[in-house]
């Protein structure tokens, strides 16, 4: 699962034909059981993501 998100990060970063970011991305919301598992560096990575897309696209937690 890090490997994924890993994954999805570095996509993230990526410019695409398909949309913006907000209209291609979502989210991260790892279930809790995952949460225990993350490294410190994935959860940087993912509250990075998860920030971006609260200033860009007004998520909400």
């Amino acid at each position: 699962m890090v490997k994924v998100i890993a994954i999805l990060l570095m996509l993230a970063g990526c410019t695409t034909v398909g949309g913006s970011f907000c209209a291609v991305e979502h989210p991260i919301r790892p279930a809790k059981a995952e949460v225990a598992t993350l490294s410190d560096a994935s959860v940087a990575a993912i509250l990075a993501h998860n920030e971006k897309g609260q200033k860009l696209c007004g998520w909400r937690p």
